[in-house]
């Protein structure tokens, strides 16, 4: 399970680490429509929430859908050049420009992403030219609300049309509310942007990805940058390059842009506020089914207020020593659970602090 980044052959100074102003203001359109995924973030919501224009608040819903389940990959319009990957702009107008650099196909299909996801990681026909496809998309599109289908109707019927609503919102939601921010946050990020070349140009890639997150590693025999998450993605090659972007109001999600013929680029939350490393997906979805299992949440319930013994467990669950043993086995596979010896006893507790932690844990993993 997790999201690879082919890097084999891949030379050390095609991996660049920059900032966006443009990702970091679908990180804020997200966060304002998500405020659950980032409660660290409630004060800043609620500021500009207070004072956000009745009128923009109505056409930020007109296309909600483009950063409201993450965000769309046309906040990277960087990484789709068709010349060639290109860094990130200075200015949000800069990287505006960008998006008007892309084909009204790779436009198309970027913004339904979500909608019609069919063509995302390999190469096949567009939306526009397509009428099977053009049909199910807006098939889909109306099955996600009003809202959805008519923005995605206008979208195939008038591509311009929609780059100039686009930028014309954009450039309202800057002066709304987001060059105050982005001149508060770009500093800090421009500082983790520089601590990560440093890394990489000191320490190399390997070093880098662990300051990045935990959840990112390499493996350098392969060739391969794993990031572990709760999908399977198909894969992507670096073949031009790979970009890390940081950003600050993106906690918990850590993601892997992989459109095909685009560059790869991890986007990853700078200055994350995990105190330990959270745990793989393969050993949450281990706590996961351990913790289901009607027997093993008894077990629990005695092993969070005392250690015992596996005979005493038996004891005072009526069931056989060897039966426990399986259970116990589990849920300390899971790393739920801590054993210490005492002379010839051998005692389990409950881990109270893994527990305490699993529900943030799990929804950082998914989240993720």
């Amino acid at each position: 399970m997790g999201v690879h980044i082919d890097i084999a052959g891949l030379r050390p100074e095609m991996i660049t680490v920059a900032i966006s102003p443009l990702a970091e203001l679908g990180m804020a359109l997200h966060a304002l429509s998500e405020p659950e995924h980032h409660p660290g973030l409630k004060g800043w919501v609620t500021g500009v929430t207070a004072r956000l224009d009745p009128h923009l608040a109505d056409r930020m819903c007109e296309a909600d859908f483009l950063w409201r389940t993450t965000f769309s990959d046309l906040f990277l319009p960087f990484a789709g050049v068709p010349d060639g990957a290109v860094p990130p702009g200075e200015t949000l107008a800069e990287e505006l420009d960008l998006i008007d650099k892309l084909s009204d196909e790779e436009f198309v299909d970027a913004a339904l992403e979500f909608t019609c996801p069919l063509t995302y990681g390999t190469p096949g026909p567009s939306l526009l030219v397509d009428a099977a496809l053009r049909h199910r998309a807006l098939e889909l599109a109306a099955a996600r609300g009003p809202h959805q289908a008519r923005f995605t109707e206008r979208l195939l019927n008038d591509p311009p049309r929609i780059r100039t609503w686009l930028r014309q919102f954009l450039q309202d939601c800057d002066a709304a509310f987001f060059a105050d921010t982005w001149s508060r946050l770009r500093h800090q990020l421009a500082a983790d942007a520089r601590h990560k070349t440093e890394l990489l140009r000191r320490k190399g890639l390997s070093e880098a990805l662990a300051a990045v997150s935990p959840a990112v590693t390499l493996d350098g025999a392969a060739g391969r940058i794993t990031v572990d998450k709760f999908c399977a993605g198909p894969g992507t090659s670096a073949d031009s390059g790979l970009l890390l972007v940081p950003t600050s109001l993106g906690w918990p999600h850590l993601m892997v842009l992989q459109r095909h013929g685009w560059q790869p680029v991890l986007h990853y939350p700078a200055n994350s506020p995990e105190l330990v490393a959270p745990p793989s997906v393969e050993q949450l979805a281990l706590r996961m089914a351990a913790l289901s299992h009607p027997v093993r949440m008894q077990l629990c319930r005695s092993l969070a207020r005392s250690a015992f013994t596996t005979s005493e467990l038996a004891q005072a669950h009526g069931m056989t020593a060897p039966e426990i043993s399986r259970h116990v086995s589990t849920l300390k596979k899971a790393g739920l659970i801590t054993t210490r010896r005492r002379g010839r006893y051998v005692y389990h507790q409950l881990d109270v602090r893994v527990v305490a932690r699993l529900s943030g844990d799990f929804l950082e993993g998914i989240l993720r």
